[in-house]
């Protein structure tokens, strides 16, 4: 098991997480694995420290979706499409490290640790928030558990999701959507009100722009790449609500939010430290070096 070795080339390589709510295709090896893979033996062959890690992105909406409409939990969902993932890779002889999971205590750790060090530093805020809630189910529904029509003009897809639509691609409020239906019974939700916490980002720009700055010429960015995200900044980040009221997530370390989970896009990206961590030795600390 490699560790990071002062002096010697150490890489660190992973491939996209896959979500486990379905079977992999080809698109899925081709688009983000079989590359890693190849530079992850070239590396291995050259003989470098290298680690190379990916896993299934297991929280969120859909998981809790994908479980209604087989009629399991989302822990039986995930188990069960987390193996379909690992033997399928295993059947094309990717080479991981580790193929990990974001369900594990080492991500809950993490995560946890990784917030609570953004409210210390007072980079995080409460909100009230107003969502869609379904009477009939007795429950806030997340922004994928609610579909209608995109309010965009001349869009108007009919079937927008409520975090986004995929007839114009833009990210839209789930309350904003027009003659709005619960996925889940296909009634009619209300609006009512909901506390939540956001991250900042506001504030954190000037940070986060020295650091594209400096990263994207040492990293080699691609133009596209830093083109879009010059373009995200000069359009103004505003603050991003990382929380939900779903059963089915990474627990928030505070008693006033013990029935909502962190949303999947704070989470999720959590999830390659965690399984290097897992792949290093849970009860360590040494993924700190690699990250």
């Amino acid at each position: 098991m490699p560790n990071d070795k002062p002096g010697k080339r150490n890489v660190l390589i992973t491939s996209a997480l896959p979500y486990v709510n379905n079977v992999p295709h080809l698109g899925n090896i081709i688009g983000c694995v079989l590359s890693a893979d190849v530079f992850a033996r070239y590396s291995r062959l050259r003989g470098y420290n290298t680690i190379y890690i990916c896993g299934t992105d297991e929280y969120g909406t859909a998981t809790e979706t994908k479980a209604i409409e087989e009629g399991l939990t989302p822990e039986q969902i995930c188990n069960k499409y987390h193996d379909i993932h690992k033997d399928i890779y295993e059947w094309f002889d990717c080479d991981f490290e580790l193929f990990g999971r974001t369900s594990t205590k080492k991500q809950t750790a993490i995560t946890q640790e990784i917030f609570l060090a953004l409210e210390k530093q007072g980079c995080t805020y409460e909100e009230i928030v107003k969502q869609q809630y379904c009477a009939k189910c007795d429950r806030f529904l997340a922004d994928r558990f609610v579909e209608g029509k995109c309010p965009m003009k001349p869009c108007e897809f009919p079937d927008a999701r409520g975090d986004q639509c995929d007839g114009c691609g833009k990210l839209i409020n789930a309350i904003e959507l027009i003659n709005p239906k619960c996925k889940l019974c296909k009634g009619t939700p209300e609006v009512r009100e909901s506390k939540h916490i956001f991250i900042d980002l506001a504030k954190i720009t000037p940070r986060l722009k020295e650091w594209i700055d400096k990263q994207s010429v040492e990293g080699k960015w691609s133009y596209n790449a830093k083109f879009f995200t010059d373009n995200l900044l000069k359009e103004g980040l505003h603050g991003r609500c990382i929380t939900r009221d779903l059963k089915w997530g990474t627990a928030i370390p505070k008693d006033e939010y013990k029935d909502k989970v962190f949303y999947v896009w704070f989470d999720a990206p959590i999830g390659y430290i965690s399984i290097t961590g897992n792949y290093l030795g849970a009860e360590t600390e040494d993924w700190r070096k690699w990250w």
